[in-house]
């Protein structure tokens, strides 16, 4: 019998699995769970201070799939971000992990999602994007594009809503774009992202087997495949690990420093792509769009932030395991602080 393989802190991979998945055989959403999985088992986070979130829709089933001893929330149609928010100012010693699909995020949540971004929430928040309500027979999300055809219907003649350059926009410290799969590549990510404070939001395409898998849908695994365009191969190096043990890229390549110490190395594939510009992201993902191609990789990335906890102002000490003390104050307390709003 092999031994069990254990990561940093001592723990099986079994110990980050789920449920069995419901979801249509081949779903680009299990490979996300899969990836999800390994990457938070490779970075050694005790399952226990994993809080996993979600909204409404096939994507948002899937956190009952991956991280069967962590904590969940599932929450109503559109509403993750705010929930995660309540939670995150309570106890912000949680490691945050949203799943949202392209419906839950770019139609009825879009406002939310926007103001989570504006605050700069600490959390990952992965969108499963397949371009089609796949929990109510497949109409065309807000996120398809132009042209693309689902295996039954009419082209879809509307103008997408592209999650990356709205995180971009907004001032999204840590955008990318990656495709289920793409399991090297997204596993990378996933695991920059974990390694990342602040907001992280990773959008990925991933194929709707059921309804858009066609070669005339844009979000088809075979036209993603031959219509990808990646920006740099990515290597991720956790912070206990050598640098020296981690494959060279043969081109040149930059190191992105993570908040934890892990790095995120790029190697240049495209040697006129600066992912710490946001105009340069904008114009590859417009270019990507024009050209009916995915741009995939680390969009933009900036550390420079305040989080939404580090804005409030709030102690070292999460607020639920504040001692009563703290959160009673007494009589003389309550007056001095009293004083300070009358003054």
């Amino acid at each position: 019998m092999r031994p069990v393989k254990l990561n940093v802190i001592d723990l099986p991979k079994s110990d980050y699995t789920g449920g069995p998945s419901s979801l249509c055989p081949g779903c680009g959403h299990d490979q996300i769970s899969g990836v999800i999985i390994q990457a938070c088992w490779e970075n050694g986070i005790d399952p226990s201070r994993i809080a996993k979130m979600s909204g409404i829709g096939c994507s948002s089933k899937t956190p009952a799939y991956f991280l069967g001893k962590s904590h969940g929330f599932n929450t109503v149609h559109g509403r993750m971000p705010s929930v995660t928010t309540g939670a995150n100012m309570v106890n912000k010693d949680l490691v945050y992990l949203g799943v949202s699909g392209d419906g839950d995020s770019a139609s009825i949540g879009i406002g939310q999602f926007i103001h989570a971004i504006r605050r700069n929430l600490n959390m990952v928040y992965i969108i499963e994007n397949n371009g089609v309500y796949g929990l109510t027979k497949g109409q065309y999300s807000a996120t398809v594009q132009k042209g693309s055809k689902k295996r039954k219907g009419a082209p879809n003649e509307q103008p997408p809503i592209d999650m990356c350059k709205l995180a971009i926009n907004l001032g999204c410290g840590f955008v990318a774009r990656s495709f289920s799969g793409a399991k090297k590549q997204l596993t990378a990510l996933m695991k920059a992202a974990l390694s990342h404070k602040g907001m992280a939001v990773i959008d990925v395409i991933s194929p709707c087997v059921t309804f858009a898998n066609n070669d005339e849908s844009y979000s088809s695994y075979g036209y993603v495949k031959d219509h990808g365009e990646e920006l740099h191969g990515i290597d991720y190096i956790h912070h206990f690990q050598p640098l020296n043990e981690v494959d060279i890229p043969e081109g040149g390549y930059e190191d992105v420093q993570l908040f934890d110490g892990s790095v995120l190395r790029l190697e240049t594939l495209s040697s006129e792509y600066d992912h710490t510009n946001p105009t340069a992201a904008i114009a590859a993902l417009h270019d990507a769009e024009v050209d009916k191609k995915h741009v995939t990789g680390l969009l933009h990335h900036n550390t420079e932030m305040p989080t939404a906890d580090e804005d409030q102002g709030l102690v070292d000490t999460p607020l639920c395991d504040l001692p009563p003390d703290m959160l009673r104050p007494d009589r003389e307390k309550h007056e001095e602080i009293m004083a300070r709003f009358r003054a």
